[in-house]
């Protein structure tokens, strides 16, 4: 029986992996299933028995019985007592599941390209960098180490038993505000000053997702939004996407010169400023105080929404993080974007968005649209972390961590490139901005530090006539790894500056 005609097709076109995280019965089910849609295996086609199969595979007969069991529960086969197994018609299936094999994959080939024309964009080009390099550096991330997986999967756990859920996922009624809206308009009214209440917040799954929404409510076709001049990419991407055309304006170490923007333009030609006002982006210089006030006035007497993105409060490593603007705003000129969770696996973190009701009722209609159901596991879980205060308590527990981080960096700065990089010690954040006096070539820099085993993504380098800077992220790394990757930096940046030698010619 080994050698008749299904035997070898099976054979032929099963192979599976021991090695898998996948369960060889199941990578064995998934193959038989595919060959059946595709019409090797036909209706009424007898498998070979048990037996048999173990032999044919080298199995465990164990492994052969649940194959056989697995398409039985799926409707693939019928089991019948003292007869065999057998295959079913397949028509009536909808499901189609990708076997794990490359034999039967390979018979034939998806489309690359679609038959009907589509508009691409060059703004949405992604901007990932891979590297096999040990050391990476970013733009200023947080450390997932420091994650509390275990406390989490017991608030995970017991945010999943809550029977409230089953209503909120099948709404039968119009309800008022949720536990989790009412908890982040305490967590931001007590944390940053606001008074805000439900109906002046959202909350979505990121603060790109936020800045998408009220880029498209906001934004027209060919209106002006001003950003610094060495703003967020990913910020500016959104915009041109919503149709603005962008304009940078200069910033110094005071933040966006408001001079400039009240100069150079006149009322009714800005649709919106973007800014970081706590710490601008890449920059880390904060808005002063002053120009904070300045602001706020010309956007009133110029009639422009202020976009105040501020996307590490909570990290504020000494003193007191200045309050943001938008808690001061009496005439209903700044929306504010923030993140709650950052010191969180991303799975857990979700953005949010404060601005007048009128905003926001229409945010809601549109994030209706995009992302109905949202995560109300995570909002169950991070209400009752508010209320408990579990959030400010981890929040704290990380902030000496990355104190102690930051300190560390400058220290090692100081150490291995003594005058030849300017810095200032930023008072919150996980990225310090470094300017190298002279001029590099960054990109140089760049490759020789990739020869060390250490990746320099181009997203943190910023190089033009004027500027030669790196966003240096640490939140990432302990103080070891932080030795380790200012020392490969100081090497590399040896290799580009040391003149080579010219050989004499020979004569």
């Amino acid at each position: 029986m080994k050698d008749s005609p299904v035997n070898s097709l099976l054979t032929a076109l099963i192979q599976f992996d021991k090695s898998s995280n996948t369960a060889v019965y199941i990578q064995i089910a998934q193959q038989i299933i595919n060959a059946i849609q595709r019409g090797y295996l036909s209706a009424g086609t007898a498998l070979p028995g048990t037996r048999t199969f173990k032999e044919l595979f080298q199995i465990h007969r164990n492994t052969a019985v649940a194959v056989y069991d697995e398409l039985a529960s799926q409707g693939w086969v019928e089991i019948i007592a003292n007869k065999g197994t057998f295959i079913l018609d397949p028509k009536p299936k909808k499901t189609a599941l990708k076997a794990q094999s490359n034999k039967i994959g390979d018979v034939h080939h998806y489309p690359k390209h679609t038959g009907f024309p589509f508009e691409t964009s060059f703004l949405l080009s992604s901007t990932n960098e891979y590297s096999e390099t040990k050391y990476s550096l970013n733009d200023g991330q947080p450390d997932l180490r420091l994650h509390p997986v275990y406390e989490f999967s017991k608030w995970y756990s017991a945010s999943m038993k809550r029977k409230s859920l089953i209503s909120k996922w099948n709404p039968n009624s119009k309800s008022k505000n949720s536990a989790f809206e009412n908890q982040l308009c305490n967590y931001l009214n007590a944390s940053r000053g606001f008074h805000v209440q439900p109906q002046n917040v959202i909350s979505t799954r990121s603060t790109e997702l936020s800045l998408y929404i009220i880029s498209q409510l906001v934004i027209r076709n060919k209106e002006i939004v001003l950003v610094g001049q060495l703003s967020n990419h990913n910020a500016n991407m959104i915009f041109q996407e919503a149709g603005a055309i962008i304009i940078t304006i200069p910033i110094d170490e005071n933040g966006l010169d408001i001079d400039y923007i009240e100069k150079h333009f006149t009322k009714g030609k800005i649709r919106c400023v973007y800014i970081c006002s706590n710490r601008d982006y890449p920059t880390t210089y904060s808005l002063s105080a002053e120009r904070r006030i300045k602001l706020m006035e010309l956007a009133k007497a110029y009639q422009f929404a202020i976009i105040e993105d501020d996307y590490d409060y909570d990290f504020q490593l000494e003193g007191t993080a200045m309050l943001p603007m938008a808690s001061a705003d009496a005439n209903g000129m700044i929306i504010y974007l923030g993140k709650l969770g950052q010191s969180f696996l991303p799975s857990f973190q979700t953005g949010f968005v404060v601005a007048p009701e009128n905003l926001i009722a229409e945010a809601k209609n549109y994030l209706q649209m995009v992302d109905r159901q949202g995560d109300l596991i995570q909002e169950q879980m991070l209400s009752e972390l508010i209320q408990e205060g579990e959030i400010h308590r981890l929040l704290k527990k990380n902030i000496i961590t990355y104190k102690r981080r930051r300190d560390y960096v400058c220290e090692c700065l100081k150490k291995y490139f003594y005058d030849t990089v300017y810095f200032k010690k930023p008072s919150g954040g996980l990225a310090i901005w470094i300017t190298f006096q002279p001029s590099i070539s960054l990109l140089q820099l760049a490759e020789e530090a990739s020869k060390l085993d250490l990746f320099l993504p181009k997203t943190i380098l910023y190089q033009d006539k004027k500027t030669c800077a790196i966003r240096l992220g640490f939140g990432h790394l302990n103080e070891e790894e932080i030795e380790i990757v200012i020392s490969k930096l100081q090497l590399a940046y040896t290799v580009i500056t040391t003149p080579k030698i010219k050989k004499a010619p020979r004569w």
